[in-house]
């Protein structure tokens, strides 16, 4: 998912207003975490491989950043290590503990997903493999696979599970949900529970129809024009805002290497336009003529420039942009998948590459092939083995059109829609009876009293500071 809107980042989805929202931030009790007489910090510190960088205070929480060594190839231990960052919201060993990874870089200050807030416990986040600082040196890209993730995962739970012994549930959004998921697959018994929000399903990466069908139908008529007409006339002034373009690039001292041409990444950024949208925005968005103008035929060049540039972002396709992102994209090229859409309302003679792939945005010193039966792989699994997962998609979320399915096979787990969400879906966005059914299944996996599952109401007061999260900002390319 590309570079997200600009004008959203002042912009956080309240995990869980929907049901707590105008509760008073009570401060929590005091964290406790002793076993006897030694002290969390120090049973963290005394697991082999385990090193702190730092603790940051929080009200009833201990927040730890910490180092854990992972060997490079976990089939073959003996070819090296390298530092991994995790993570730890403590709040108390007796609670339930919800294990996160946004599938990408892992956030140092304290916060809490909404899962953890359900069910009122700690919180273990890990950070994705190969995205910096948690890289092997020199990079073996072949290490970069959804099982050697996992089986980072597995390596993490397995320390911690001596000290937070009660139920795990894992969890994570977009290409975190898909993490969870690949880690249920591959490791089955380890998590009591799976929550995963938004999380795209590629199966067969050369067929992308649904992508084309949710396009066509997505929001009202005139909100689709709109936008459409807006991306069509940044191909139609190519000449004039590439000029822009190429100035703003010297400003900035951004480089095209990688993608190859200021030319091909200016059309990858418009092509990003109504994806970047739908996936970001609210449907009520598209009235907003400072973000979409209302007559893109008679709009000045600054006006087109601006609008694409707050949806899709003209610094993400340099060098620069593409830099920190070269794991995912390694991984869509190898693994994942990547959506290839359609684009009617343009014509043929504006359009010179079209939706690149994932190649296009790696390094060309880095090689990559395409394993088309890993998705497969996982796909057959859920359908016939989830226990215990949940899925939460958004009705106007992009990536919602490739998603998970359950099979016969499936026990205890489910699909919900959040109806008029976007990428930032949750269960707090959910329909009265199913967010309650999916609170209550939640509480369940975790573990807690039955009273509590009954309620089914989050467990913990909401908390404006660790509660509150900006949306899932992702290229569009990437979920």
């Amino acid at each position: 998912m590309r570079k997200a809107l600009r004008w959203l980042l002042a912009l956080t989805v309240l995990i869980g207003t929907l049901s707590t929202a105008g509760a008073a931030t009570a401060a929590e009790p005091e964290a406790t975490g002793t076993t006897g007489t030694t002290d969390i910090k120090e049973q963290l510190l005394a697991i082999p491989g385990v090193s702190l960088i730092e603790e940051k205070p929080y009200t009833g929480y201990r927040f730890f950043v910490l180092n854990f060594t992972q060997p490079v190839d976990h089939r073959d231990p003996a070819k090296g290590t390298f530092q991994q960052r995790i993570t730890v919201l403590h709040k108390d060993v007796s609670r339930p503990t919800v294990f996160y990874t946004s599938g990408y870089n892992v956030s140092t200050n304290p916060s809490r997903r909404e899962p953890t807030q359900i069910v009122d416990g700690n919180q273990v986040s890990l950070e994705y493999r190969f995205f910096t600082p948690s890289r092997p040196a020199p990079a073996d890209w072949t290490k970069l696979d959804i099982w050697q993730a996992a089986s980072d995962q597995h390596r993490v739970f397995k320390a911690l599970k001596k000290i937070y012994t009660k139920n795990w549930i894992t969890t994570g959004g977009s290409k975190g949900g898909m993490t969870a998921t690949y880690y249920e697959r591959f490791y089955p018994k380890d998590m009591d529970g799976v929550v995963a929000y938004v999380a795209p399903n590629d199966v067969v990466n050369n067929e992308d129809s649904a992508y084309d069908r949710f396009f066509a139908s997505v929001g009202t008529k005139e909100c689709r024009d709109r936008l459409n007409a807006v991306q069509r006339e940044a191909l139609v002034r190519r000449e004039p805002l590439e000029k822009k373009y190429a100035e703003y690039a010297a400003t900035e001292g951004f480089t095209f290497n990688t993608v190859g041409s200021l030319d091909k990444a200016y059309e990858a950024v418009v092509l990003d336009y109504v994806w970047g949208f739908w996936q970001y925005a609210q449907a009520a968005d598209c009235a907003e003529d400072e973000l979409i103008p209302p007559n893109a035929a008679t709009a000045t060049d600054d006006q087109i420039w601006n609008s694409i540039d707050m949806i899709s972002g003209f610094s993400f396709y340099t060098d620069q942009g593409l830099d920190p992102y070269t794991p995912y994209f390694y991984q869509a090229a190898t693994q994942l998948g990547a959506p290839d859409i359609h684009f009617p309302h343009i014509e043929k003679k504006y359009i010179r590459y079209g939706y690149q792939p994932p190649r296009n945005f790696v390094p060309r010193e880095i090689p990559t092939r395409f394993q088309p039966y890993a998705m497969r792989d996982v796909d057959t699994w859920v359908r016939h083995n989830a226990r215990h997962m949940l899925y939460v998609y958004g009705q106007n979320d992009p990536w919602g059109s490739e998603r998970f399915h359950l099979g016969k096979g499936a026990k205890d787990s489910y699909i919900f829609t959040a109806p008029g969400m976007n990428h930032g879906a949750n269960v707090a966005g959910l329909v009265a009876d199913q967010k309650a059914f999916a609170t209550a299944r939640i509480l369940d996996w975790a573990g807690v009293s039955d009273t509590a599952v009954a309620a089914a109401k989050p467990l913990a007061t909401f908390d404006k500071k660790l509660d509150v999260r900006d949306v899932e900002r992702e290229p569009t390319l990437r979920p």
